[in-house]
């Protein structure tokens, strides 16, 4: 009995093979591409970004950037929101971007904050590490410190924002500055957390 060799695959089918092989190989990488395209970040959601500049979060000039001038030394903190620089987006999709901007002697600053402020003037996030609460009572006689209206927690702005009296857990994080063209702008990312630690701010 004699045996026959196998049966050898023919032309045809090995290019149907390679056919469908590249077809799927084709697909398998276009998908990732276009899930990458539509996975763009939003800059209203990213955090504040190197070179953003700010504007008011509230009052009647909400949305106008906010200049050096508007910050005059030892008045109150003024509420802000960064704005995006390439795109001009303002990041307010998210509260936990709105910041606290404030301008301090600058001979009254401990060395980290002195080293994270541009002429005085320090950012901080507006939102309490103890609740979440963002409605500050300014408190410039007890040497530049603000107490959160919720549970009165206390923060010297002066010595990055510790915490000096109530129950915050710890201190507001801050966002370190320079000043380009007579506007505070962004020199960095938050040096600490936004947010709150029950809830999951």
């Amino acid at each position: 009995m004699s045996e026959t060799a196998p049966e050898q695959p023919t032309a045809r089918a090995a290019c149907g093979r390679r056919a469908v092989l590249t077809l799927a190989l084709g697909a398998g990488l276009a998908v990732p591409a276009r899930r990458l395209g539509a996975q763009a970040p939003d800059p209203r959601k990213q955090r504040p970004q190197a070179n953003d500049r700010f504007v008011f979060a509230d009052g009647p000039r909400k949305g106008q950037v906010i200049k050096l001038a508007d910050l005059p030394s030892g008045s109150r903190p003024v509420a802000a929101y960064p704005v995006d620089a390439a795109s001009g987006a303002v990041r307010d999709d998210t509260r936990l971007n709105q910041v606290l901007l404030v301008r301090l002697d600058p001979a009254s600053l401990a060395g980290d904050t002195r080293a994270r402020a541009a002429e005085g003037v320090v950012a901080y996030s507006a939102v309490c590490t103890h609740t979440g609460c963002d409605a500050w009572e300014w408190r410039p006689a007890a040497a530049g410190t603000i107490k959160c209206s919720c549970h009165f927690s206390e923060f010297e702005l002066n010595d990055g924002a510790r915490v000096v009296n109530g129950p915050a857990p710890r201190r507001l994080p801050a966002l370190p500055l320079k000043i380009v063209d007579g506007t505070p702008v962004v020199a960095g990312g938050f040096v600490g957390r936004p947010g709150f630690e029950s809830g999951g701010g």
